[in-house]
């Protein structure tokens, strides 16, 4: 097992320990933040019975996972003797160059060094690097220890032997890795959702459907299918002679469509006040993050679901 690096304790960071420790790694957690870590232990403690309770911890028990958990006083004593490091600090380019420099420097030469960034392209804060050969981004979807998908994105210079080791451990901490040859803004999940969520704020700025009913036809509609297929297997399904026979039926349709999709909304303008005021009628502020802690017990729900489908009627 590795010992592994979370540089960066807050919300991504945590997440990103909890994944990384009942997979039976040993992980130490730093922040610039004094008491961040403890603090982000304590937190981990508080979701380890649930994760348990749902089948989700593998073979370790709560405390055997706590066991693996360590904080370090010390950038330099976090990295004493890793083989990889999650960096998990706020998304400014300055920061992250003035981080790469650090842990080029300290951690040891043959460990990982992986970015949760989830918009800041590699190149731009690791092109000076003497170590730039094993820097890259490993974006994860929130929270990770419940969503397994994580983008593994590279520098025009990243080892491609850095990369299949990245692979590895992420499928062996139960990831699904998105492997992406070249690095893009927006990597592939946000250019994903912001297309979704583009299309969303124009059908509500432009008065066509309320955020409710958008929310509905995801919820109750394409997030059924999407939950255990992508958009590929769902075409391929959705015609009776596969994925070219539903292009040759509907291209024409989508293309119709586009045409009208090539405005942008301004998602802080007049648009939020809607937005905002709707989502607030159907949850107060004051309840968010008790609503965030629904989200993660309806996600480990899910997660068993999806593990007894795979079990009984196949991936």
């Amino acid at each position: 097992m590795a010992r592994i690096a979370i540089i960066g304790s807050g919300f991504i960071g945590r997440a990103w320990a909890i994944s990384y420790a009942r997979a039976g790694h040993d992980v130490v957690l730093w922040d610039a933040v004094d008491g961040a870590p403890e603090q982000a232990i304590d937190y981990i403690k508080g979701v380890l019975s649930d994760l348990s309770e749902n089948g989700l911890l593998g073979d370790y028990s709560p405390q055997q996972v706590e066991e693996r958990l360590f904080t370090a006083s010390t950038m330099e004593e976090a990295l004493n003797g890793v083989e990889y490091v999650q960096e998990n600090t706020p998304e400014n380019l300055d920061v992250k160059r003035k981080v790469y420099a650090q842990l080029d420097a300290a951690a040891p030469d043959n460990a990982i060094l992986a970015s949760s960034t989830s918009a800041i392209l590699p190149s731009s804060f690791t092109e000076d690097l003497p170590g730039r050969h094993r820097c890259l981004v490993v974006h994860p979807i929130n929270p990770p220890y419940l969503v397994p998908a994580a983008e593994i994105v590279p520098a025009p210079w990243t080892d491609p032997e850095v990369i299949e080791r990245t692979k590895e451990l992420l499928i062996s901490a139960g990831h699904a890795p998105i492997v992406m040859t070249k690095e893009l803004d927006g990597f592939v999940m946000n250019r994903l959702q912001g297309a979704l969520l583009n299309e969303a704020f124009r059908l509500v700025a432009d008065g066509y459907a309320s955020i409710e009913d958008i929310d509905i036809g995801i919820r109750e509609g394409l997030a059924l299918r999407w939950s255990f297929m992508g958009p590929f297997e769902t075409i391929d399904l959705n015609a009776p002679d596969g994925v070219r026979d539903y292009v040759a039926r509907y291209q024409g349709v989508y293309e119709q469509i586009f045409t009208t999709q090539q405005r942008i909304v301004d998602w802080s303008g007049e648009v939020m006040d809607q937005v905002e005021a709707d989502r607030r009628k159907k949850l107060s502020a004051d309840k968010l993050m008790e609503r965030q802690v629904w989200r993660d017990r309806r996600l480990m729900a899910l997660a068993v679901h999806k593990r007894l489908a795979d079990e009984d009627i196949g991936k």
